[in-house]
């Protein structure tokens, strides 16, 4: 490495961002992103023995390394594309092969396009965007971008039928016209190119002048858009590979220090609630070991009460899983995460002391401000002001609780955002999975002569009233038998009948 390298190298921000490797000759030769750019442009000078033979290949003829900041990993991650196509550098074709790269496809001359994800574009008239190469970040940001620029994500039956999406905003409005529709696309399309801060822009202009034109509804509407979009600015795009690139270790140290822990957090678990109305209440608990999702020790509770109250449900949780017999089959976490603020965390907590586990460590993250969220005297933490200077946090304190303020940067935010949002997607499934079955069962129920235990039956095997119409007939008759599955094909047939008149 030449001197000028090793001081620029000092200076990286700890920021996201996409950087530039560049040749003796000026060349640029690869294009990355990064969550952290001070953390993952410095790897490629460590450790590079452990690097395959491609990597060593590149670090051996960096001359020079420049970068951009960006606001977000949202905002690195198109970015990376944008600079890829522009300058084509060697070592990204070298160092990625096509399964690798992903593309966003638009069939915008459609009357009603619809957006999705593929690895082959092709000659078909769709507009595509990419290459991107995490697959993973691109899907989890498009989900995002649904709620401000609702659309479709496969070929439309536009009809008066109910839909789930329609409801949640995540699909356009059965009023709205194809025209309108295509609106919504374009600015979807902006956004993508790169024309973020515009669109934002352009949002909060509608948003005051629907408010001056006293239409509360509109202004209200506009303000969602914009919330969301802010919000997409602090979300985590990047898995496991690119987390790794952050240093796991460097967030677990960080955490234990700032926390006073005495060692290591070696196993952190996550925990939500999820439910619609208080029905199908689910709760989610998901474990990190050295940083990293632990998937096979992931649990799922459903509470014995449906009950629309978070605290209850978190407490009736947390209950549970500090009982003698899950410890001793699960282990004991060394610190447990609370996907909310005060409230959450301090049901937690109770149920935590009924069970006279008091040694064991919780805290929360509030979603607003990604603060975390300590007990004065309860959650068993002593918060380091040295290590809290030198992270550049501030406290809020409250009669009862700490605030700590961090950058959205630092490594331990990271780290506990990772593990909030997984906790929350994971409760999501559950709770989507207990919805569909209990509609599949409804609708199961005016069958005659399909009993709760065959209902049972077919909704393990098929999921889904649409999977059981799916199915053949070999597969209905080794479920239910010959005669059930006649009786099922007969009502499936007419319901669809009744459906399309």
């Amino acid at each position: 490495m030449n001197t000028k390298l090793e001081a620029k190298l000092k200076t990286l921000p700890r920021s996201s961002g996409v950087y530039f490797h560049k040749s003796e000759a000026g060349e640029i030769i690869y294009v990355g992103k990064a969550a952290v750019l001070k953390n993952r442009v410095r790897q490629y000078f460590q450790n590079t023995r452990d690097m395959d033979v491609k990597t060593r290949a590149l670090v051996a003829e960096i001359d020079d390394t420049d970068w951009i900041e960006t606001e977000s990993e949202i905002d690195a991650l198109f970015l990376e594309s944008e600079m890829v196509k522009r300058y084509m550098p060697r070592f990204n074709i070298l160092l990625r092969d096509d399964k690798s790269q992903m593309f966003i496809r638009i069939d915008s001359k459609s009357d009603w396009p619809y957006v999705c994800v593929t690895r082959n574009p092709a000659d078909d008239g769709a507009d595509y965007f990419g290459p991107y190469f995490n697959g993973l970040a691109v899907r989890k940001a498009l989900r995002y971008l649904r709620k401000v620029f609702p659309h479709y994500t496969k070929l439309p039956k536009r009809g008066n039928r109910p839909d789930l999406d329609v409801h949640l905003g995540l699909s356009p409005a059965a009023e709205m016209s194809s025209s309108d529709y295509k609106i919504v696309i374009r600015k979807l399309i902006r956004y993508i190119e790169g024309g973020r801060k515009a669109i934002m822009n352009e949002i909060e202009r509608d948003m005051k002048r629907a408010a001056r034109d006293h239409n509360f509804e509109a202004a209200a509407q506009e303000r969602n858009k914009l919330n969301n979009l802010r919000e997409l600015q602090r979300r985590i795009m990047f898995g496991d590979k690119e987390f790794l690139d952050i240093s796991k270790d460097k967030a677990l140290s960080d955490l234990r220090d700032l926390l006073s822990l005495p060692k290591l957090p070696v196993r952190i678990e996550g925990y939500d609630i999820s439910h619609m109305s208080g029905t199908n209440v689910v709760a989610s608990m998901v474990v990190f070991s050295n940083g990293v999702s632990d998937r096979a020790n992931y649990r799922k509770f459903k509470t014995k009460l449906d009950h629309n109250n978070d605290f209850y449900n978190m407490n009736e949780t947390i209950v549970r899983r500090l009982s003698d017999k899950n410890l001793t089959a699960w282990g004991q976490p060394d610190v447990v995460l609370i996907d909310g603020g005060k409230g959450q965390l301090d049901a937690a907590l109770q149920a935590r002391d009924a069970r006279e586990k008091n040694n064991l460590i919780f805290i929360g993250l509030a979603k607003r401000e990604e603060q975390i969220v300590v007990h004065h005297r309860k959650s068993g933490v002593t918060i380091n002001s040295e290590k809290l200077e030198q992270l550049e946090g501030r406290l809020t304190t409250t009669e009862d609780f700490t605030l700590i303020n961090l950058p959205h940067s630092t490594h331990i935010v990271k780290l506990l955002q990772r593990v909030r949002d997984e906790s929350h997607r994971f409760a999501v499934s559950y709770h989507t999975v207990l919805k569909r079955a209990k509609q599949t069962a409804s609708s199961l129920e005016e069958i005659p002569g399909i009993g709760p235990v065959t209902r049972r039956n077919l909704i393990k095997k098929f999921g889904s009233v649409r999977g059981i119409h799916e199915a053949t007939s070999d597969e209905l008759i080794s479920v239910v038998g010959e005669v059930k599955a006649q009786t099922l094909q007969k009502y499936l047939v007419k319901s669809e009948k009744t459906n399309q008149q």
